[in-house]
């Protein structure tokens, strides 16, 4: 059973990678940093983009409108770290 443990503690970590990811990306592409036209930014763009916005988009919709920061991602990577602590916590031994 600690197998499961350590399985589903990693999985939680990249998602949280991915997470920290997105919210880079989106950055570089905000700045001009990167060219969200080319065909290898655009495509992980888009992996990153499907595979955090299910998430993220229920916090949006109860988070108030700070302009132009967005503070979704850290409210979803905080859950996740309380998670991952829950479940080692309560984790039968």
């Amino acid at each position: 059973m600690l197998s499961l443990l350590f399985l589903i503690d990693t999985i939680i970590s990249i998602y949280i990678w991915c997470l920290i990811a997105s919210a880079i990306l989106s950055w570089l592409v905000a700045f001009n940093v990167v060219n969200p036209h080319n065909r290898f930014v655009a495509m992980v763009g888009e992996f990153l983009y499907r595979i955090t916005e299910p998430a993220l988009a229920p916090i949006r919709r109860y988070l108030p409108s700070l302009g132009g920061l967005d503070l979704s991602p850290v409210v979803l990577i905080l859950l996740l770290v309380f998670l991952r602590n829950l479940l080692f916590e309560y984790w039968p031994r």
